[in-house]
């Protein structure tokens, strides 16, 4: 798990993320990961990106509709994380304690 500022765009925290990426075919993510540069860093590590363009792309990016379809499995784990009010709410301010929070929530998820 990587936490980054509410504001921050979904592809600016996968940069810090891309070293650590365990081996895979292929990386299922929605519009906000495009950019050209991640789709590269990802080939470049020898994944496939399934990513929809975004709609102000003047050339669409080609790919798989039905793998992208599958997405909907990760949605689905956030929104049983939004399931606790802590997490959904953000109570808590500090950032170090509500990462530990959607930890302990997605522990007890896998868990159960």
């Amino acid at each position: 798990m990587f936490l980054t500022a509410g504001q921050r765009s979904d592809y600016i925290g996968a940069r810090a993320l891309l070293s650590d990426l365990p081996e895979a075919k292929h990386m299922l993510a929605d519009r906000g990961y495009d950019a050209d540069w991640y789709c590269e860093a990802l080939a470049y590590n020898g994944i496939t990106p399934c990513v929809p363009s975004r709609k102000s792309r003047k050339v669409p990016i080609r790919h798989d509709e039905t793998r992208c379809k599958k997405r909907h499995k990760i949605e689905n784990g956030f929104t049983r994380l939004k399931d606790w009010r802590r997490v959904a709410t953000r109570y808590d301010r500090c950032p170090k304690v509500f990462l530990s929070a959607c930890a302990l929530a997605a522990v007890v998820m896998f868990w159960l």
